[in-house]
């Protein structure tokens, strides 16, 4: 495995920027394709009440990989500015803290789950009708979440060593393999829901695998680092770890506002449509992901240029990267908007029959529930920007806003107001709000 060549320091800000994007963002939508292949066979194979109880057991899936990004995001940042310094050691040591701490906290997550599978499908929202299809998907499928975590901490890593192209294959050969994996045990072995969580499974663990292989054996600068166990090695542990998770904090503030929607998204749909809402709404939130991996992967590809050279003081480059992720989000967000406003009919039929009365709802539903894209996008892009240069308060800021603050009572409130349609536009309403006070904010401390 070949490093690629990048100076962050010398290279020109549009051409850095489109080495680290493709293969980031190539990277990005294989990961989220998993999810969504997982979906299409399910759909086709199980039905609607499938698509339905996946995305019921959606929500902590969120939150774990929100770990991950979080660890690997705070963990990305601090290494770009030791490296910028020279500092490779101390770079070596804040990665291997960080994939210590992340297993740590998984590990505990899905015991916790799997111990009592029945109690944790009740607290999602689950129906009676629906449980045992979450139960069944939990049981399979959670194990493989500590991978799932590693992987998300190591393709940060890859890509800050010079790496992206590994981090591309990495993803992309896993979702390859949950591709064939997923007919297999769907169809010819006719195995179900559990065919399903099991190919996610096993393509989960292959993924991580090559990242691990990569940072153990062929990485250039950041490969791990032996840690002490000295009272006072642990405790400087604690302290990086808890500076890593500061800065990377609203990275899971961004996938807590993904478990936020789903859940809450779940509830309402449920109160007013029952499990045909329910199932159109999973149907919206397969693509969900390939949304936020869009704006992810901006944010991700302009992270490491912007670090170091904040860490250099290069502000002329940092602000030069941050207008280009901007443009990049702008241009993106529009695309994504337009093809769920012109062609949901598709969109929907690739997960299930159009004469299924959950996709006649998604169909109505989708133009709406695209309206807020394009902010969507914006925002994870103006957060991740705020992450790189250590502004720990307004990234955490705006990620509660769009996450929490102002996305529960959208989908508490809309509805009552226009109906079912109120509930496709909680999440563009939130995003739109959010993206006025980003907006308003970058104005303001751009006229001091």
């Amino acid at each position: 495995m070949k490093r690629d060549a990048i100076d962050f320091g010398t290279v020109k800000i549009p051409v850095l920027f489109r080495k680290l994007f493709f293969p980031t963002l190539m990277g990005m939508l294989g990961m989220s394709a998993m999810t969504a292949i997982d979906g299409i066979f399910i759909g086709h194979s199980v039905g609607s009440d499938g698509i339905a109880a996946v995305n019921i057991i959606c929500p902590p899936l969120m939150l774990l990989t929100g770990l991950g990004l979080m660890i690997g995001t705070g963990c990305s940042v601090v290494a770009s500015i030791h490296l910028s310094h020279g500092k490779q050691k101390v770079a070596r040591l804040n990665v291997t803290q960080a994939f210590l701490f992340a297993t740590i906290v998984t590990a505990t997550v899905i015991v916790a789950m799997l111990c009592n599978p029945d109690a944790t499908a009740r607290l999602l929202g689950s129906s009676e009708h629906l449980r045992p299809l979450v139960t069944e998907y939990m049981l399979w499928y959670a194990p493989s979440w500590l991978f799932m975590v590693w992987e998300a901490i190591a393709l940060f890593i890859i890509r800050l060593d010079g790496s992206p192209k590994v981090a591309m294959i990495s993803s992309l050969t896993a979702a390859a393999m949950n591709v064939f994996l997923d007919w297999l045990f769907m169809f010819p072995l006719g195995w179900g829901i559990m065919g399903a969580a099991f190919a996610t499974s096993i393509s989960t663990v292959a993924g991580c695998l090559i990242a691990i292989v990569y940072i153990l054996g062929y990485a250039k600068t950041l490969r791990l680092a032996r840690l002490k166990l000295s009272r006072r090695s642990m405790s400087l542990s604690a302290r990086n770890i808890g500076y890593q998770c500061r800065i990377g904090s609203s990275a899971l503030l961004g996938e807590a506002t993904l478990a936020v929607l789903i859940f809450m998204g779940n509830y309402v749909f449920m109160r007013y449509l029952g499990d045909d809402g329910v199932g159109a709404f999973g149907i919206a939130c397969y693509y969900t992901p390939f949304i936020f991996m869009i704006g992810n992967a901006i944010a991700q590809s302009a992270q490491p240029i912007i670090s170091y050279n904040f860490g250099l003081g290069a502000h002329v480059r940092v602000r030069e990267a941050e207008r280009t992720a901007l443009i990049t989000a702008a241009i993106c967000g529009l695309t994504v908007t337009a093809a769920f406003v012109l062609l949901p009919e598709w969109l929907v039929g690739l997960f299930v029959g159009l004469d299924n009365e959950a996709a006649k709802i998604a169909v109505d539903g989708f133009p709406y529930f695209a309206a807020g894209f394009i902010f969507f996008i914006f925002n994870v892009t103006a957060v991740g920007y705020f992450q790189s240069v250590e502004r720990v308060r307004p990234a955490t800021t705006f990620a509660l806003m769009r996450g929490f603050i102002v996305l529960i009572p959208s989908f508490l409130i809309m509805p009552g107001l226009i109906g079912t349609h109120g509930i496709w536009l909680a999440m563009p309403v939130a995003e739109a709000l959010t993206a006025l006070a980003v907006t308003g904010f970058y104005l303001k401390r751009r006229g001091k």
